[in-house]
C-alpha cells in the first residue's frame, strides 16, 4: 500500500512539472508555437540591404581621394543624368554577380563600379587599342588570365570569366603595390609603368603615392573617375541624382548548353529577345553557340527553367544551321566560298574577312550546316579553332620573289659554268708552261 502511495505522489509531482513547463510566464519556460506567435526580430536585426546600391555602400573600403580632379569628375557625371541612367540600367544585369565575387574575396565593393569607368558597363565595348569587354582586357593580358579568344568566342567579353580575371588581376596588383589607388593605376597603365614611376620618385627622394607620380593624363584621371562614381552612388540626393533600383537578388543563372545551337534558337527556347540573350552572353559573338566550346549560357533567373522545359519539349531535329569548317590549304576567299557553297560576299560577312586577304591552312570558319548534319562540332575545333589570314599582296610578292631568285640562280649558274671552263683551260695552259697553279701562287 505504501508503495502505491509513493508511486501516486511521484506521478503528481511529474504532472505538476509538466504544467509548469507549459506556463509561458515561467522563467525560461517554453510554449507551443501557434499562428501569430513567431517573432521576426532576429531577421530584422540582420539589417539586410534593401537594394544593391545600399549593399555596395556598406562594403566601401578604399581610402577616399579628395582632390580637385575627383570633385570635377563628380560634377561632370552628376551633370549627365541621361548618360548615368543608361549606364546604371545596363549595369543591373551584372552588378549583383560582381558584388558577390568581391565580397567572397573580401575586396572593396566600390570596385564593382569600375566597369562604369572602363566600358560604361557595355560588355561589347572595344577600344581603339583593341581592349575588349566590360573590364577592357587587352588580348595579351586576357590570355595571361586564361580568357580564351578564338574564332567562335572571346572570353574577354564573358560576364563571369572576365569578372573572375579582372578581380584576380586587381588582387595581384594590390599585393604588389600595397595600395588600391596604385593598383588601379597599374590596371590602367600597366604594372611595369607604375613600378618605374615609383622607382623614379624614390631615386629623387619624392613621395610615391598615386597623386605623387608622373603619369599619363588617362591614368591621372582614372581613380578620380572611380571616386566620382563612388561619391554619387554613396549619396545620390547630394548630387541631384536618382539611381534606378536594382534588387539585391541574382539577375541570371548559368545553364548547361546541351548541344550546338543558333543564338536565335537559344533565345526562343528561353522566351527572351535576342538582344537580351546577347547582353548576358556577349562572348558568343557568332550566330551559333558550339556546345564543346561554350559549356554554359547565362539566362535571366526566371527564364532558366523555361529554357530547360522548352528544350526538353522541342521536336527540332537540329538546332544549329551553322557549323565549323577547317580550310585544308591556304586559299583565296572566293575559292573557299565556292568550296562550301556560299557566295563570296556572304562568306566574307559571316566570317568577318576583310578584302585582299588569303585564308591560311587550318583556319576554322563558319559555314552552313547541311540538313542531315546532326552531330556537334568537335571540341578541338570548337574550343581552339582560329581564323588566320594573310594579305594577298604579301603572298604575291613572296611568289614573285621566289620566281626572280630562281631565275637569277639559273643565270648565275650558267655564267659560273662558262667561267669555270675558262679557268680550267687556263689551268691546263699553266701546267704546261709553269707547272701547278697553286704552287705558282705561293
Amino acid at each position: 500500500m505504501r508503495f502505491l502511495l509513493a508511486v501516486f505522489s511521484l506521478s503528481l509531482v511529474l504532472l505538476t512539472g509538466c504544467a509548469n513547463l507549459a506556463d509561458p510566464q515561467s522563467t525560461g519556460g517554453l510554449s507551443p508555437i501557434t499562428k501569430g506567435t513567431v517573432k521576426r526580430d532576429g531577421v530584422a536585426k540582420l539589417d539586410l540591404p534593401n537594394d544593391l546600391w545600399e549593399r555596395i555602400r556598406k562594403g566601401y573600403k578604399m581610402p577616399e581621394l579628395e582632390n580637385e580632379l575627383a570633385n570635377d569628375r563628380t560634377q561632370w557625371y552628376a551633370s549627365k543624368p541621361d548618360y548615368l541612367q543608361r549606364m546604371t540600367e545596363r549595369s543591373n544585369k551584372y552588378l549583383y554577380h560582381i558584388v558577390e565575387e568581391l565580397e567572397a574575396r573580401n575586396m572593396p565593393t566600390e570596385l564593382a563600379l569600375l566597369p562604369f569607368i572602363e566600358s560604361a558597363f557595355n560588355p561589347q565595348a572595344v577600344s581603339s587599342a583593341r581592349a575588349s569587354g566590360m573590364w577592357q582586357f587587352m588580348p595579351k593580358t586576357g590570355k595571361s588570365f586564361d580568357l580564351k579568344q578564338n574564332a567562335f568566342r572571346d572570353d574577354r567579353r564573358d560576364v563571369q570569366a572576365s569578372t573572375r580575371a579582372a578581380l584576380d588581376y586587381l588582387e595581384r596588383l594590390h599585393k604588389m603595390f600595397g595600395d588600391w589607388h596604385l593598383a588601379l593605376a597599374a590596371y590602367n597603365w600597366g604594372e611595369g609603368n607604375v613600378g618605374k614611376a615609383i622607382a623614379r620618385n624614390k631615386r629623387a627622394g619624392l613621395p610615391t603615392g598615386y597623386t605623387d607620380l608622373n603619369m599619363p593624363m588617362e591614368t591621372r584621371m582614372y581613380v578620380p573617375k572611380l571616386q566620382a562614381m563612388k561619391n554619387i552612388v554613396g549619396n545620390p540626393p547630394q548630387y541631384g541624382v536618382v539611381l534606378p533600383s536594382i534588387p539585391n537578388h541574382p539577375y541570371f543563372q548559368s545553364v548547361p548548353l546541351p548541344r550546338d545551337m543558333d543564338v536565335s534558337v537559344a533565345a526562343k527556347l528561353a522566351e527572351i529577345s535576342e538582344p537580351d540573350f546577347k547582353a548576358l552572353n556577349p562572348s558568343a559573338h557568332r550566330p551559333v553557340l558550339l556546345a564543346a566550346g561554350t559549356g554554359n549560357i547565362l539566362l535571366p533567373w526566371d527564364n532558366a527553367e523555361v529554357f530547360q522545359r522548352n528544350y526538353e519539349a522541342s521536336t527540332l531535329g537540329r538546332m544549329a544551321t551553322w557549323t565549323a569548317w577547317v580550310a585544308p590549304t591556304t586559299m583565296k576567299v572566293a575559292d573557299a566560298a565556292k568550296r562550301v557553297g556560299m557566295s563570296e560576299a556572304d562568306f566574307r560577312a559571316i566570317n568577318n574577312i576583310p578584302p585582299r586577304m588569303l585564308i591560311k591552312a587550318g583556319s576554322a570558319l563558319l559555314v552552313p550546316r547541311s540538313a542531315n548534319m546532326l552531330g556537334d562540332v568537335a571540341a578541338q575545333v570548337a574550343d581552339n579553332g582560329t581564323l588566320d589570314l594573310s594579305p594577298e599582296a604579301v603572298a604575291k610578292r613572296k611568289a614573285a620573289s621566289k620566281g626572280k631568285n630562281a631565275k637569277g640562280t639559273k643565270t648565275a649558274s650558267a655564267k659560273d659554268s662558262k667561267g669555270a671552263s675558262k679557268k680550267q683551260a687556263a689551268a691546263k695552259s699553266d701546267k704546261k708552261g709553269k707547272g701547278d697553279t697553286k704552287v705558282a701562287k705561293k
